[in-house]
């Protein structure tokens, strides 16, 4: 199995903070099944201003310093960019992004604040090749009063990621309810496990097991195999 929405990588965001924590966090992903990983941490101006050096960095290190204890770490890199006007800028300008596989790239919308210029975010970035897939829809409190936003929001070109705890009382009831809503409807293109800390492994493993999320993968047609390594 494939995930591509985590951040594994140390020191670099609100994810792993230090290298044992991110061999930890690796060998969790395994015990759950997850033979191929991509590497996204954070791309967000105010709190985690990462660039592709800053991830390509991280990556060698961790890597390195994983050599040292003996683990040899397969893992690939991307980023979770939070559209906002920093990204508008390297869209605009050009600038090279971190993709997950070909043309699609990890995205996020602010907890907070309702986004503005969803559609114009969504034209951009088509009209630059990109194919953007959404992370952790069901966590935008905002649209929980207005379900039909989430097939606008497939109608306007973007893929749906789950975070397989939303299916679960973690991140609260109101979230499990509305992922439930979404994966009954089939509108979940992808499922992953935002995996920043223990805590996440705990839950992660206390509900699921690595035949359970297979199966989950196979029954509601979700499409992480199509992001492997080629």
């Amino acid at each position: 199995m494939l995930d591509f929405h985590n951040h594994l990588l140390p020191g670099i965001d609100d994810g792993s903070p230090d290298v044992e924590t991110s061999l930890m966090l690796f060998r969790g992903m395994a015990d759950l099944g997850f033979t191929d990983i991509i590497c996204t941490p954070h791309i967000i101006a105010d709190t985690h201003p990462n660039n592709p050096e800053t991830i390509q960095n991280a990556a060698q290190f961790l890597k390195s310093e994983a050599q040292k204890l003996g683990v040899n770490l397969d893992f690939r890199i991307a980023a979770e960019y939070m559209l906002d006007d920093t990204f508008q800028h390297a869209l605009s300008t050009k600038q090279p992004l971190l993709k997950l596989h070909k043309n699609r790239i990890l995205v996020e919308f602010s907890y907070i604040q309702k986004p503005s210029r969803v559609e114009n975010f969504s034209f951009d970035l088509q009209i630059a090749g990109y194919e953007p897939v959404l992370a952790h829809p069901e966590r935008y409190m905002y649209y929980h009063k207005e379900l039909g936003y989430y097939e606008h929001l497939k109608d306007l070109g973007f893929e749906l990621q789950l975070n397989l705890l939303s299916l679960t009382p973690y991140y609260g009831k109101e979230v499990q309810k509305v992922a439930n809503h979404l994966l009954k409807n089939k509108l979940y293109d992808f499922a992953c496990t935002d995996m920043h800390h223990a805590r996440h492994l705990e839950a992660m493993k206390a509900h699921f097991t690595a035949a359970s999320l297979q199966k989950l993968y196979d029954d509601f047609g979700l499409k992480n195999a199509e992001l492997a390594a080629v």
